[in-house]
């Protein structure tokens, strides 16, 4: 199997991300069956890629006349059975729950030819663990695209303990062919990378409100004006190299030790958890969300990474 072999690819899930995927794979001239457990859910996948579509043609992103042929290779179904059918590319974006995913995958080994090659997009859970369910465990990996996928270009290439380097491979090529940037692990770890390195940057973060250090607006914009918009050009180690190794090794020696080490979620969290304020979801978290200050921040963020997407064409990764 060669990523130019795949025609076919079988989307599972209609929601935040599965949406997102379907539209993605449908942009580049794939035939995609998009699964969702219900035709209302279906309904919802299909409003969803019709309005970001229209974000991405105000954006120039797409023409007028690319959107009805995009659509037109999106096929609705609500059966595994129809969805799977002549699928050379499976990806799955349903709940990040192990024992749902493995019903799932079972069920759909089923149903798909040996060729077939099996991806999910948990943001976490472990790619060996999904694959017990299956007989073809080669086949399987992880292809976790970042939210928002049709803004955002990562996607972690992670391969479970059975995933053969063929599997890998193809899957890297076909995510180069979407226009989205692969990025592989050696291993799977918890976390995959970015959301390690997402966590450990939240860790410290919450650590110097907790201690009195500076508030919450004071770290985050910190963040937004210094190492957010640097880190969009050269990654962290990049950064040591430009800076200078023995300056950071300087840093590191007094400042590792000062450095949040805790093993369990910070006080703010659980706070936060036992009062029910979740966030932006239920209109206050670390702050309060009300809807015109949710829209203002989520329509600055997709004009930003649209200006990103834009850049992403006349630049070379």
């Amino acid at each position: 199997m060669k990523a130019e072999d795949i025609k076919n690819i079988c989307n599972l899930g209609t929601g935040t991300m599965g949406f997102g995927t379907a539209l993605l794979f449908a942009k580049k001239g794939y035939n995609v069956r998009m699964y969702g457990r219900s035709a209302a859910s279906i309904e919802r996948g299909f409003n969803s890629i019709k309005a970001t579509l229209t974000t991405y043609k105000e954006n120039q992103l797409v023409t007028e006349a690319e959107i009805p042929q995009i659509i037109a290779r999106i096929k609705g179904c609500t059966t595994l059975e129809e969805a799977t059918k002549e699928a050379d590319f499976v990806i799955e974006s349903i709940a990040e729950d192990l024992t749902v995913k493995k019903d799932v995958w079972a069920k759909v080994e089923a149903l798909t030819g040996p060729h077939t090659i099996f991806a999910t997009n948990t943001s976490g859970l472990s790619p060996t663990a999904i694959a017990e369910a299956l007989q073809r465990k080669e086949k399987f990996v992880v292809a976790h695209f970042w939210n928002p996928p049709h803004l955002v270009p990562l996607v972690e290439i992670v391969p479970g303990k059975h995933t053969s380097q063929e599997t890998v491979d193809v899957t890297w090529k076909l995510i180069e062919k979407i226009d989205k940037k692969p990025v592989p692990l050696k291993r799977e770890a918890l976390g995959f990378i970015g959301n390690r390195l997402q966590l450990a940057l939240l860790r410290e973060a919450l650590y110097i409100v907790e201690s009195g250090i500076a508030t919450q607006e004071a770290v985050d914009t910190a963040v937004k004006y210094s190492i957010g918009r640097r880190l969009s050009t050269t990654g962290p180690l990049e950064t040591a190299d430009l800076g200078g190794l023995d300056i950071f090794h300087n840093i590191a020696a007094y400042l590792y030790a000062d450095l949040c080490d805790a093993k369990e979620p910070s006080e703010l969290l659980k706070k936060a958890m036992r009062e029910g304020n979740l966030g932006a979801k239920t209109g206050t978290g670390l702050y309060d969300w009300t809807p015109e200050a949710l829209q203002k921040i989520k329509k600055t963020r997709e004009n930003i990474l649209i200006e990103w997407l834009q850049k992403d064409k006349s630049m070379t990764f």
